[in-house]
């Protein structure tokens, strides 16, 4: 009844709107025709029958106008464009006095535009109207006369906000001023632009002045009582980002940045949210996979081994997204695997076809039974352990699992006719001085050795530190800074490269999609990051201050610094700018077998040590770290 009330209004009101200007331009206006009162009256009522009945038909009434964008007035000029055109032909077909075109169009445009400033009044009336002044209680008096309605005072007045000033007025700044000032109950009330457009310096966007970033004073965002200064510019380069924050927070300003998730897959709304490191200190994330490679991996059976871990769950959400024909998700640690599992089930429901199996890649029979039950097309093997301290006192675990289990699934994917297999690899792979590393190196050993004679097309993905992973550094020095220090480093001169989850995880898609066979890819990482200077510049950003760095010394089969690759001078470019591909001469199946007979008397032997010497005889580049960090 209430909106039924409000329609009829609002036709009310615009009915008025009509007859004032068929009165000034039908009967008032003394142009080159004179219209009698019949005249008069017929002008005025074909014109009234053709105008309401197409606002009618075309829903005008039905639009709540307060909260209208650009579509409704659009629909509304449509709407008296097609009355005004039917106005034009039927007028000149029936029998009475005829005004002249100029005039009729006048009248269409005048009773068009006084109907689109009534709703325009209307909706700025209900956003300023809020406000505890004279202006906002003449606005709300406006309001309960012409709608009936009552307009309450914002909870929150100017007085009370946190005044901001936006660094970027494109797109991402833009709709954040617009959230802010149309959300009577945000904290906070943006005062002006930062920018470096020229076309844009010195104008208005949204009532809010743009000024240069060069010019930009600290008086003048004192003069705005400026509190704190948001980033909106997604795409700006790390160190400007970091040196405009290092300005802006020595000059006393709170900071914060308007983007998606610190570190998360860009399907979520952005945020306005305090920095993270992850923000200043690395690049920002790069988007590997394309429509081909996503055109790939539809309607395709893939089978993902480790998919509840911090890489195989970003896996599991990137295929997902490709509608794939069935997605198998394999792992031996059955809460992960869970939580994966009902991430996906929230996001895709029913139009996923998903099964979760619980296995270990080291267990054959067992893994045999999910091959023969779901015959997959792709296999990712990202299951593997890869804790550097703890496999160096595990060696017999890590070889079990990383390389007996890696054979286990590639022998699989031969016997039910996988096309593609894809293995999960690490820069520590590369000239490894620990166990993990030299066990990963075997698997790159063993998928090489395979795509010389098998059927299916084999290739790895080797990069570096994950950013978020379990075990990562950084939630690690967090905790530690929480805590009130100190940030225990094993070295200060380890330097590392770091990517995010999904650029791991994209990379080892795109990779699989365009191998021929045999192939190592690597995706450009970037600038290596000094562990030291991480840990230096998340105590600047933490704000707390006396937190110590204390050495601890290097642990066993650490390195100064990770390579990404075996031999530089062979590295070759693909389609894709961003991932180059090393491809050695593998290893014959013979020279295989040897290996890995070797490594099996050695781990039935239950000897940590034995086995750790073994892998130094089947890794040829196996080296001690002190071999090369002496070199650092």
């Amino acid at each position: 009844m209430g909106n039924k009330k409000i329609r009829l209004s609002l036709a009310f009101y615009d009915l008025i709107i009509f007859s004032l200007v068929a009165f000034a331009l039908f009967w008032c206006y003394k142009g080159s025709s004179y219209l009698s009162r019949n005249g008069f009256l017929y002008q005025f009522v074909l014109a009234l029958v053709l105008v309401f009945s197409t606002r009618f038909v075309g829903k005008i009434y039905r639009q709540i106008w307060r909260y209208g964008g650009i579509q409704c007035y659009i629909r509304l000029l449509i709407c008296d464009a097609i009355s005004g055109i039917l106005y034009l032909f039927i007028e000149r077909l029936l029998p009475f006095p005829h005004i002249p075109f100029i005039q009729l169009v006048a009248f269409c445009s005048m009773n068009c535009l006084g109907s689109l400033a009534i709703r325009m009044l209307y909706r700025y009336a209900y956003k300023f109207g809020g406000a505890d002044n004279k202006i906002g209680r003449f606005l709300r008096f406006c309001i309960r006369i012409v709608a009936g309605k009552r307009v309450r005072t914002e909870q929150i007045s100017d007085t009370q906000k946190i005044k901001i000033a936006i660094i970027g007025a494109g797109n991402v700044g833009i709709s954040l001023a617009d959230e802010l000032l149309n959300n009577k109950k945000a904290l906070y009330v943006p005062r002006c632009f930062i920018d470096t457009n020229k076309d844009k310096i010195g104008r208005e966007i949204r009532g809010l002045y743009v000024y240069s970033e060069d010019e930009v004073t600290l008086e003048i965002l004192q003069d705005h009582q400026i509190q704190e200064v948001v980033f909106a510019v997604p795409e700006m380069e790390v160190e400007k980002r970091y040196k405009l924050y290092d300005y802006y927070q020595k000059a006393g300003f709170g900071l914060k940045i308007y983007d998606f998730p610190s570190m998360d897959t860009p399907n979520k709304k952005r945020q306005l949210r305090p920095f993270g490191v992850e923000d200043l200190l690395f690049r920002k994330q790069i988007k590997v996979v394309d429509d081909k490679t996503a055109a790939y991996y539809k309607d395709k059976t893939i089978l993902i081994t480790g998919g509840g871990g911090s890489i195989g769950s970003e896996l599991c959400r990137q295929v997902a997204a490709m509608e794939p024909k069935k997605l198998i998700i394999v792992d031996i640690y059955e809460n992960c695997a869970y939580e994966i599992q009902q991430s996906l089930i929230s996001k895709y429901g029913k139009n996923l076809n998903l099964f979760v199996e619980i296995v270990s890649i080291t267990n054959k029979k067992g893994l045999a039974r999910v091959f023969e039950a779901h015959h997959p097309d792709i296999v990712i093997n990202a299951a593997a352990h890869k804790h550097v301290p703890l496999m160096e006192h595990n060696c017999i675990e890590a070889v079990e699992n990383n390389v007996f289990g890696c054979m286990n699934v590639i022998e699989l994917c031969e016997e039910y006719g996988a096309s593609r297999f894809m293995m999960v690899s690490t820069d520590k792979a590369v000239n490894p001085t620990n166990v993990m590393g030299a066990t990963k190196r075997m698997c790159e050993m063993i998928m090489q050795a395979y795509s010389t004679r098998g059927k299916v097309k084999c290739s790895a993905t080797r990069f570096g530190n994950v950013l978020g992973s379990a075990g990562s550094v950084i939630p690690l020095f967090k905790s530690q800074i929480a805590a009130g220090g100190p940030i225990t480093l094993t070295d200060r001169r380890i330097i590392r490269y770091f990517m995010t989850i999904p650029e791991a995880s994209q990379l080892v898609l795109e990779s699989g999609s365009m191998a021929n066979n045999g192939e190592i890819f690597v995706l450009d990482m970037g600038k290596p990051v000094k562990i030291y200077d991480l840990a230096m510049n998340m105590i600047n950003l933490s704000g707390v201050q006396g937190i110590q760095i204390i050495e601890t010394g290097l642990r066993p089969g650490e390195k100064l610094y990770e390579e990404l690759l075996v031999k530089k001078d062979e590295l070759e470019k693909t389609e894709n700018d961003l991932i180059f591909v090393e491809k050695e001469n593998p290893v014959t199946m013979e020279e295989l077998q040897e290996k890995l007979a070797y490594l099996h008397e050695a781990t039935s032997k239950l000897d940590d040590n034995g086995v750790r010497e073994a892998l130094r005889k089947v890794v040829p580049t196996f080296i001690k770290p002190e071999e090369v960090n002496v070199k650092v």
